[in-house]
């Protein structure tokens, strides 16, 4: 028995056609050359507007920060002529100083050298009485000569002013230079000699 098989078909409803747009024109050769050539023209002109405006941004921008830098160069060269003029009075002032408490301290040196040398004078000369005896009288006269020569010269370095006695110095040292080295190399034995023994 054969079976009949039933398929059922469905339709399907019919669509309604709308009419095809119409496709532009196709353009011909030259008009497309032409509209291409203007697209072309128009975004080369603008390219070149857009790069020279960014080229006038970069120049301005250049410009600006080579005003800060001069500004800034200017700020700091002024700061350090400021304090380099600061340095210098400074180290006037210190100079100053220095000088001024270099002459009381020779000042101070004078009066005490001419005081000592005063001091040797009269002690010599009191000693003269026992140099007579135990010595003669041409000794104690030796020594009454060495006293007041040794008071007269305590009473010129007084009465000198320091520049005085510097060029009465450098004088001394031109006329005869071995004596000034070996007074100063006694003088300094002297000064040594007298440091250790504060100590």
């Amino acid at each position: 028995m054969a079976e009949a098989k039933t398929t059922k078909t469905t339709r399907k409803p019919a669509t309604k056609r709308t009419p095809a747009k119409k496709a532009a024109p196709k353009k011909t050769g030259a008009t497309a050359n032409k509209a291409e050539a203007e697209t072309a023209a128009t975004g080369t002109t603008e390219a070149k507007s857009r790069f020279n405006a960014a080229l006038e941004e970069a120049k301005a921008g250049a410009a600006a920060l080579r005003d800060e830098a001069n500004t800034r160069a200017g700020a700091y060269r002024e700061q350090a002529k400021s304090r380099g003029d600061d340095i210098m009075a400074d180290a006037k002032q210190y100079g100053e100083k220095a000088k001024t408490r270099a002459s009381e301290l020779a000042v101070e040196g004078k009066a005490a050298a001419s005081d000592a040398i005063a001091n040797i004078g009269k002690a010599v000369g009191d000693t003269a009485g026992q140099i007579d005896e135990r010595f003669g009288e041409q000794y104690g006269d030796y020594a009454r000569s060495a006293s007041r020569t040794l008071v007269e010269t305590s009473a010129k370095l007084e009465a000198k002013s320091l520049e005085e006695i510097g060029e009465d110095t450098r004088e001394a040292i031109r006329k005869s230079p071995a004596a000034a080295v070996g007074i100063a190399a006694v003088v300094g034995f002297l000064v040594a000699r007298l440091f250790r023994s504060g100590k």
